[in-house]
């Protein structure tokens, strides 16, 4: 970020280059910290409002670059990009770690029977709604109708997958095959999961912009482009947790003391995916720009009538049009 004396801070600059994965990963590193959910209701409307009165040129007197920095930080974090709304603690990314630990370590843990799995499956599939729908563009809201389909599907996607594997995988292979079922449950129901939460973006189109933020007009492949990315970056955070684990487990089991002491299992894993977690949340949020990018003729290709809009409605139609993927 570029900031002297005498100039003025900018909200907007995201303070590491975006164009770069480096850049990204320190980006989400800083709004996806998990000691910010501990951060109260009050501090945060504290930030939003000292954001507000800085954009109005109405700042307090004496105010701060540091104090500039932290407020928005938390806004970053806590607040929605598109409608300035706080957003639900639980379904901020900064609550990944912290949520995503427990949930994945017992879903590692308690696998072997079909109701644990079936439970924990449930569980994860209903975080990852709240999560998805928290983290949804909000111009394209759902019904309570589409809502309710949408969370339905995805948590028994999730939970048929997971029974058929490992009925399949108990048949045929042995236990360590057996540790990967809630991997590729997981996997499995983010590929419905999200695209189900986000459904209205793909049925109606998001909107694009140019590179001044300057609205050209909608559509529905910039739509699918940025859902596929965050369904690529979702399996790609819990990957390394649920598929390393298993076979450090297998090895940790072959000793005694480890063996006989099962109490110590789940405690064990939850705090190891916690550790992956804690480096994967802003790793795979980073993998692509937030402000995803789209060519204009890859609309004109697929989407005749609704280029044909944007060269109604705008007087040049860019090269390159912007978007707001989601997380």
């Amino acid at each position: 970020m570029t900031y002297s004396a005498g100039s003025r801070f900018d909200f907007d600059d995201p303070i590491w280059d975006q164009r770069t994965y480096i850049g990204r990963f320190k980006y989400f590193a800083w709004i996806t910290d998990p000691r910010l959910c501990f951060v109260g209701d009050k501090c945060l409307d504290q930030a939003k409002n000292l954001r507000t009165l800085y954009l109005q040129n109405r700042e307090p007197p004496g105010t701060t670059h540091d104090q500039l920095l932290y407020a928005k930080k938390l806004y970053d974090s806590a607040f929605h990009p598109d409608t300035g709304d706080k957003m639900n603690l639980f379904g901020r990314m900064s609550f990944q770690m912290p949520g995503g630990m427990i949930i994945t370590g017992a879903m590692l843990s308690w696998y072997r029977t079909v109701p644990a799995l079936v439970f924990w499956q449930w569980v994860n599939q209903s975080f990852n709604a709240f999560v998805n729908y928290t983290n949804r563009n909000a111009k394209s809201p759902l019904t309570v109708k589409q809502l309710g389909a949408a969370y339905l599907t995805a948590t028994s996607a999730a939970c048929i997958t997971a029974m058929g594997l490992k009925n399949y995988l108990i048949k045929r292979t042995g236990p360590l095959l057996q540790r990967y079922v809630p991997f590729a449950a997981v996997a499995a129901a983010n590929c419905v999961n999200i695209p189900l939460m986000r459904q209205n973006e793909i049925i109606n189109g998001v909107d694009v912009f140019d590179e001044n933020d300057k609205k050209v007009g909608e559509s529905r492949v910039a739509a699918v482009k940025g859902i596929s990315q965050v369904i690529f970056s979702r399996i790609l955070m819990c990957a390394p947790g649920m598929t390393l684990l298993p076979i450090v487990m297998e090895r940790l089991e072959q000793n005694c003391w480890f063996r006989t002491n099962q109490w110590f299992h789940a405690p064990f894993q939850t705090m190891a995916c916690g550790g992956f977690l804690l480096f994967m949340v802003p790793a795979a949020c980073g993998v692509f720009p937030q402000r995803c990018a789209l060519k204009t003729s890859t609309i004109k290709r697929l989407e005749e009538e609704r280029y044909n809009e944007m060269v109604k409605a705008n007087k040049h139609v860019p090269e390159i049009v912007y978007f707001n993927k989601g997380l």
